[in-house]
């Protein structure tokens, strides 16, 4: 796998990110968040869908983390 396609298979899309937050925040509440600049740094495809690289993504968990400690 060339190191563009690797890149593009560490996307998270806002339904994978629900998910890995348990199933258990809802759509809107993620884009409160975002809106509010408490989640994860994400940014916008041409068709307005959002992703997330999955390091920012568990960086944004481990900062959560930290800030709970």
């Amino acid at each position: 796998m060339n190191g563009k396609v690797r890149e593009l298979a560490e996307l998270m899309s806002v339904p994978e990110m629900l998910e890995a937050l348990g199933g258990e925040v809802s759509r809107d509440t993620f884009y409160k968040w975002r809106q509010t600049g408490k989640g994860p740094r994400c940014f916008a495809l041409p068709n307005g869908e959002l992703r997330c690289k999955r390091v920012d993504f568990l960086a944004w968990l481990d900062d959560l983390y930290r800030a709970a400690a």
